[in-house]
């Protein structure tokens, strides 16, 4: 089955109807590149469905001023801006004591429901350990009941792959896995997204859906469902305050 995140996320995005109508969202942006513009592009477009403003700015401005703050990554003093982000308006939940969990460990689980996916007992692999897929996937997993492994992009570590029942990807690297690195009937979950002669691509290469039981494409997958999320995020923060 290949996951329809577009279809996935306009429901989310319908069901949070004009509950955030009039609040902001504040970015801190440190980088000017394509994949970056774009990612903010997609943000900003839902969150203009929903009546919430996006303001770009520096961190302390923004925290007086907006709901909820996203530092978008890579930024070049990501560390520094990520320990003075407040917990109750951290969106992506990758400072201390998140109050929500990542959106796309919210995305992950909601596939996981939609599609009947039961991780207990299953083994899992995590390829990549980065803030916003490998570790939050990796601590999703386990809380679900899974024996998890998380390895990095070497060839060596892929191996692991052969067996692995659940496979989540975050390395950033296009057409990393190809079908024969996976066995028939995993659950491969693509969220890694890079950009390749002007295409967003994945970790996994498209055929891997010929022998995935589910499988998220990108574009179209799990990218979507996170940015869904980030806005059920900034409602749970809203009515914790």
């Amino acid at each position: 089955m290949i996951v329809d995140g577009k279809k996935i996320a306009e429901e989310i995005i319908v069901g949070l109807g004009n509950k955030l109508k009039g609040k902001k969202l504040g970015i801190v942006v440190g980088t000017k590149d394509p994949a970056t513009e774009s990612f903010i592009k997609i943000k900003t477009r839902v969150a203009e469905r929903l009546g919430v403003e996006v303001v770009r700015g520096e961190l302390p401005e923004l925290i007086k001023t907006c709901d909820g703050i996203i530092v978008q990554l890579p930024h070049p003093n990501a560390e520094e801006l990520i320990a003075k982000l407040p917990a109750r308006k951290d969106l992506d939940a990758i400072g201390k004591n998140p109050l929500v969990r990542t959106p796309v460990a919210e995305a992950i689980s909601e596939v996981f429901v939609r599609s009947g996916v039961a991780a207990r007992g299953k083994k899992a692999v995590v390829v990549g350990r980065g803030r916003l897929v490998g570790a939050p996937a990796a601590e999703l997993l386990k809380s679900l009941g899974a024996k998890v492994t998380v390895v990095t992009q070497t060839m060596g570590s892929l191996e692991e792959l052969l067996d692995a029942d659940i496979v989540v990807l975050g390395t950033g690297e296009p057409g990393l896995v190809g079908p024969d690195m996976v066995k028939e009937g995993v659950v491969l979950i693509d969220a890694g997204t890079s950009e390749a002669g002007g295409k967003l691509m994945g970790d996994a290469q498209p055929s891997c859906a010929q022998v995935a039981r589910v499988f998220t494409p990108v574009p179209g997958g799990i990218g979507p469902i996170a940015v869904a999320m980030i806005f059920r995020n900034l409602l749970t923060l809203v009515n914790k305050r």
